[in-house]
């Protein structure tokens, strides 16, 4: 695995540098990322191109032995073409102008803006394409960050017409079937009277709502592409990525990942940790690590969105500027986190940023360097960091064990129509990870089109659009399978299915959802004698239930080698399940303690901790002998 970090030579003295790159270098690093915010400099006026200072800072680096990767632009437009084009700013649902002065204020369904984009992006292209420094492409920067992907512009409203036009091929009767229009007197005439479903008196028909969110994704899909097939026609032979965010589900990962070479993400342990739904308790006890799980997801969800090739193209070095508090990382978790994309696997681990900037709004957001040019300690750490690739040297993972199915479209429908406050599909799939990695289990989270053959577990959290082809391929294999609540609960349409739920999976396991819960905390301690419950479903069935809660009520049926479980258990509950399936497919099990987690790729088996105390590992491991350790400890 390679060592980068991401740099700005436009925010810097041009006298510093080649000093910067000199260090870089000394440092172990070998990648920079450069270009992603500088429309403004590269194009300063209107057709003005400004190429002199990015050729010089390329061959700055170039001269010290590192390799670029180029962004495109295209996340700042500058001031002059919004002013150019006012409407291409995207429009929240509230309906309010996402303005001018920050970044990522355009919209995706712009079509001159994108002409505007794939003018620049070919610009950069023909100039830089071959240069021999540059290594990789990075398209855009962070797809969906500050909520961004979904915009109800005139633009959008516009696109969506004809997106529906043509899923619906010109016939609005047929959306109107679809989407359940009779109910409410919602139907239309003609696709030109639909709308953005936003600025409702109450919700919008959560139909409408799927079908807009689908047409988003394949915006993104679309702008995406239109880079990406700009840049392979000028830069032959160089990889393109896309730099995904942290529990971001607002567009299809997959399949903007089908045009890229390297599915790249931003890894911020802490600052994710802070924002998203984590009790206090995991708060203050991970505050300074992050939790143990939240990092790893992310590697292995986005190695499942490009054939296998991922990287980290941001590391956390230190405090960040954006979440709610913004703690320091313990002295080693740098180190930690940057050993642990190693183990899932990365091409490249790059951190963000090189030197702390003294201006703007990133002040506050620490890098390898302190704003004085002092080597800080995220620097410190790469160091170690480097001296550790170094000593264990190169690695395959071959070892699969657990394959878990996730859907982005699942989020959205969960989103859509959650049907308890407290149901979040990206949270449900998160537990249900953690849950498997504290066995000790390696974990690929693929799409539920990926082939899954080679694995000897299958866990799906919930697919509430099951479709034929998934359930025949599921039941060809032999491994144990687990389908989680909610699955086969929905059409395509977003309609309840005429078997009801889940759908065309009664075909291989004989249940029938007859009504579901969805539960406040504390009542199913209270109802059924359990821990946290969130979802429940009744079932009608001639099973015998494998599981039941304390009171007996049934919760696991078993046909052959699926499962389904009907509720959204605690991570114990989960965990008992897991055991057992684990078991059966003959996996290597190790119950960990709270703040260990572990990775085996080849011959080399990783350990992490994530607590403040020490861990004897030969409590945890018998029959280790042909094991090398690798430990990273917060310690």
């Amino acid at each position: 695995m390679k060592l980068g970090c991401c740099y700005y030579p436009e925010h810097w003295p041009e006298e510093i540098w080649a000093d910067d790159a000199q260090r870089m270098a000394e440092m172990g690093l070998e990648l920079v990322r450069i270009g992603e915010f500088s429309w403004s400099r590269i194009e300063p006026e209107p057709g003005q191109y400004d190429w002199d200072w990015l050729d010089r800072a390329i061959d700055t680096l170039s001269q010290a032995g590192l390799k670029v990767i180029l962004g495109t632009p295209t996340a700042t437009p500058p001031k002059w073409l919004v002013d150019q084009m006012p409407d291409m700013i995207a429009i929240d649902a509230s309906g309010n102008a996402r303005k001018f002065g920050s970044r990522r204020h355009y919209c995706f369904s712009h079509r001159p803006y994108r002409d505007e984009c794939a003018r620049i992006v070919t610009a950069m292209a023909e100039r830089f394409g071959k240069h021999p420094a540059i290594s990789a492409w990075q398209t855009d920067n962070e797809y969906g960050c500050h909520e961004t992907t979904i915009s109800y512009s005139h633009a959008a409203a516009a696109a969506f017409r004809v997106w529906l036009a043509q899923k619906y091929d010109d016939d609005v009767q047929r959306l109107n079937a679809a989407w359940g229009n009779v109910f409410w007197s919602m139907e239309y005439r003609s696709f030109d009277e639909i709308d953005p479903p936003n600025l409702t008196v109450t919700e919008a028909n959560p139909s409408h709502v799927l079908d807009y969110r689908r047409f988003a994704s394949d915006e993104v899909v679309s702008f995406n592409r239109l880079q990406a097939e700009i840049l392979r026609a000028h830069s032959p032979g160089r990889d393109i990525t896309h730099n995904f965010m942290g529990f971001v589900t607002d567009f299809d990962h997959h399949d903007v990942g089908a045009d890229c070479d390297v599915a790249t993400w931003d890894s911020y342990p802490l600052g994710f940790l802070e924002q998203f739904w984590f009790t206090d308790d995991e708060k203050n006890r991970y505050a300074r690590q992050g939790h143990p799980d939240i990092a790893a997801f992310h590697h292995d969800l986005y190695r499942g969105c490009s054939n296998g090739r991922w990287a980290v193209m941001e590391q956390q070095p230190g405090p960040v500027n954006w979440a709610r508090y913004n703690p320091a990382p313990l002295p080693g978790m740098v180190r930690l986190w940057t050993l642990e994309a190693m183990a899932h696997g990365a091409e490249f681990c790059s951190f963000f940023r090189w030197r702390q900037a003294p201006i703007a709004q990133e002040q506050m957001h620490a890098g390898l360097l302190r704003p004085d040019s002092v080597e800080d300690q995220g620097g410190q750490e790469a160091r170690q960091a480097a001296d550790d690739i170094a000593a264990i040297g190169p690695l395959t993972d071959t070892t699969k064990s657990v394959a878990l199915l996730f859907s982005y479209e699942a989020a959205w429908l969960f989103e859509a129509q959650p049907q308890g406050q407290n149901f979040r599909y990206i949270e449900l799939v998160f537990e249900t990870y953690s849950a498997l990695r504290q066995l000790g289990l390696n974990v690929d989270i693929l799409s539920p089109d990926a082939r899954f053959e080679d694995h000897q577990m299958i866990i799906a959290p919930s697919l509430p659009i099951l479709t034929d082809d998934l359930v025949s391929r599921l039941s060809d294999t032999n491994v144990p399978i687990l389908i989680g609540p909610r699955s086969g609960s929905k059409t395509a349409d977003f309609q309840i299915p005429p078997e009801l739920a889940p759908g065309p999976l009664q075909s291989k396991l004989p249940i029938k959802v007859t009504r579901v819960e969805s539960l406040r905390p504390g009542l199913a301690e209270e109802s059924h004698g359990e821990g946290k419950i969130r979802w429940f479903e009744h079932i009608a069935t001639s099973l015998t239930p494998e599981r039941m809660l304390k009171d007996n009520t049934p919760m696991v049926f078993q046909s052959r080698n699926i499962r389904y479980l009907a509720a959204w258990p605690d991570a114990e509950y989960m965990k008992e399940i897991f055991h057992k399936m684990a078991m059966e497919a003959k996996l290597d099990l190790t119950t960990l303690p709270q703040d260990i987690r572990i990775r085996t790729a080849d011959n080399v088996r990783y350990a992490f901790n994530y607590g403040q105390e020490s861990v004897d590992l030969t409590t945890i491991f018998s029959g280790a002998d042909n094991f090398k350790f690798i430990v990273g400890s917060s310690n």
